[in-house]
């Protein structure tokens, strides 16, 4: 089954990219960006991290959870560990490397945002903020690579 698949998406052209396909792909990063970010700054607040250790961490478990939420998917749809591991890599890595230079850029240029701690409504207002323009900024580059049957469009295929 999913040796078919593969050979679908290799011998077609890829689908036009719409901006509906771009969104849907960037909010998918998003929200494994998200999740990995959050846990990871409770974690180092918990741990009473400085803010590089922090950011690191966050970012490590950005990419975590960005491609668990790919790789889940595609495992469901019966693809094999080896194959659901380079497709995730394909298909999110330029995004969440994207999305993580804006969102975490965005954080560190609002004045105390990185120092507010979790209960300060300074450090969500500014993290809302920090996803919103990361998405802005990474939508269109989500279209860009979709369109070049590169990102998303690698698994387009195993969607139902």
């Amino acid at each position: 089954m999913s040796e078919h698949h593969g050979d679908h998406a290799q011998h077609h052209p890829p689908a036009k990219a719409t901006w509906g396909m771009a969104s849907s792909a960037t909010l998918h990063c998003l929200t494994g960006c998200a999740i990995g970010e959050v846990l990871g700054l409770v974690i180092a607040t918990a741990l009473g991290w400085s803010v590089a250790p922090s950011i690191a961490l966050a970012i490590v478990l950005a990419f975590l959870f960005g491609y668990l939420l790919t790789l889940i998917p595609l495992r469901r749809a019966g693809v094999g560990w080896g194959s659901a591991v380079k497709l995730a890599l394909a298909a999110d890595t330029v995004s969440i490397i994207v999305m993580e230079i804006v969102d975490n850029g965005v954080m560190l240029v609002i004045p105390g945002a990185m120092t507010a701690g979790l209960t300060s409504a300074l450090f969500w207002g500014a993290l809302a903020v920090s996803f919103a323009v990361a998405f802005v900024v990474t939508t269109p580059v989500n279209k860009w690579i979709i369109g070049r049957g590169k990102g998303h469009a690698v698994i387009h295929a195993y969607h139902h």
